[in-house]
């Protein structure tokens, strides 16, 4: 069985990387983007999570984030982000590469975090890239050292990825023995080339896998937090 098998490479497993997607917090109640029910059924991307919009649509912009940032603080990492916190603490996991901009990686308490698309919950101005706090964008001020837009630290589409973020996580993956994939539908390049970067196994967990292009050792469909709940490690 699945599960069984996978229990048994994770406890053998000398170095385990995790990447996870918005599957991974739509369980916390986070609306997630590419399904059925997601967010950009619902809108266009390229009219809000752009520095087009930024620059040209501010309104729009401040409106979808602000939305985004409240909507977070009635939500918390389920389970299956302090399973995966356990592990590391156990020495089961090395690091958790997360295309989630939430931080309910960090809130759970793993520490070994690279967030691939940046952190809703820090933000700074687009200008002059000073930090600012939470508050004064929530409260749609400008900058207080030029005057700029605020935004949140999130890679809007069309902006490269953290480069630190981005190499730390491909030279864990490269390395790895174990890559879980959880709760990604790995169709945002270059994210989705991770997984096959490895020498090591590769095992996919998401509760859609119909759209699953990428080969992988072995794939466990089901609600990721009563996947990892079911592992009993």
């Amino acid at each position: 069985m699945a599960i069984e098998r996978l229990r048994e490479w994770l406890l053998s497993s000398n170095n385990t990387v995790i990447l996870t997607g918005a599957g991974m917090s739509t369980e916390s109640g986070v609306p997630d983007f590419r399904s059925a029910s997601g967010w950009w059924k619902q809108m266009d991307p390229r009219t809000v999570a752009t520095t087009e919009a930024l620059t040209d649509h501010y309104s729009l912009f401040h409106e979808f984030y602000k939305t985004r940032i409240e909507n977070l603080e009635k939500v918390a990492p389920h389970e299956g982000h302090h399973i995966l916190a356990d592990w590391e603490q156990r020495g089961l996991v090395s690091l958790i590469a997360t295309q989630n901009v939430d931080g309910f990686h960090q809130l759970a308490g793993s520490q070994s975090v690279e967030e691939l698309h940046g952190s809703i919950r820090s933000i700074r101005c687009h200008r002059c890239q000073q930090a600012a706090v939470m508050a004064s964008f929530l409260n749609k001020a400008s900058c207080a050292h030029c005057g700029g837009k605020l935004r949140p630290n999130v890679v809007l589409f069309g902006e490269s990825l953290p480069q630190a973020s981005w190499h730390r996580s491909m030279e864990a993956i490269k390395t790895a023995e174990l890559v879980l994939v959880i709760g990604t539908s790995l169709e945002v390049y270059p994210v989705n080339q991770l997984p096959m970067m490895t020498t090591g196994k590769t095992v996919y967990i998401n509760l859609d896998i119909s759209q699953q292009t990428t080969p992988f050792d072995l794939t466990v469909k089901g609600k990721i937090k009563e996947v990892l709940q079911q592992l009993q490690i």
